[in-house]
């Protein structure tokens, strides 16, 4: 009986201590991951230049019809922009020039170009503006005009594309740029879950293929669209 006893007490003293390790680990690793939540973002932050952080920022307060790209997305966009070493890349629907500053910066680091298009005058003057108090004058050009008209009359391919323009529209913007897009490079496009039901020839013909892979991404709530050249 006294043997008995002495054995329960000894796993009872186990378990117990079991128990204590295993929290302590748990709060150890809550811990952790908490700390690194927050400095993650601060030093996400602290890498991008003072007056390119003040120029996104005010892009932010002027755009009332929200034609900008979320910060979440800018910041996805520079992340794939620096992993793959992309050093060509075209823009199509420039806004303020929101989502080209983000795009600028990492180019700026690869050694890359971005030509953007924006179809309003008014907003295309805004958006050159806006990259020139960035610092992104040399790395990012942006071209007011029909993308539609531009595009035939640019030289070379791309390894970069970004579509944020009218939905309808999104197919033939993909027939006519993706053949230059080279085996490797990314076309993207934005808004393709919240307003999946203006281009449903576009995402139809994104699919899965021998010639490209897609997948759908969401780092802000609007969806981005990645296809990769193939061949």
């Amino acid at each position: 009986m006294v043997d008995g006893l002495a054995t329960k007490t000894r796993r009872t003293r186990r378990h117990t201590k079991s128990i204590f390790v295993q929290k302590t680990v748990r709060a150890a690793f809550v811990s952790f991951v908490t700390s690194w939540l927050i400095t993650v973002p601060l030093l996400a932050q602290s890498s991008i230049p003072p007056e390119a952080a003040k120029v996104l920022a005010s892009i932010r307060t002027i755009d009332a019809g929200q034609l900008s790209v979320s910060e979440e997305d800018g910041r996805f966009m520079r992340v794939l922009v620096l992993s793959k070493v992309s050093k060509h890349g075209l823009e199509i629907g420039a806004a303020y020039g929101y989502s080209a500053i983000w795009i600028g910066l990492a180019l700026q680091q690869t050694g890359g170009h971005l030509t953007t298009i924006e179809y309003d005058a008014t907003r295309a003057k805004a958006a050159a503006e806006n990259i020139r108090r960035a610092g992104l004058s040399d790395v990012v050009t942006v071209v007011s005009g029909d993308a539609f008209a531009v595009i035939p009359k640019l030289p070379g391919t791309y390894d970069f594309v970004f579509l944020d323009a009218w939905k309808p529209d999104y197919k033939r913007f993909f027939d006519l740029v993706f053949p230059r897009v080279v085996p490797r490079g990314v076309f993207l496009a934005h808004n393709v879950v919240n307003k999946q039901s203006e281009m449903k020839d576009f995402l139809a013909a994104i699919a899965d293929s021998p010639s490209m892979a897609t997948t759908i991404v969401r780092p802000g709530n609007e969806g981005i669209s990645m296809t990769v050249r193939l061949k």
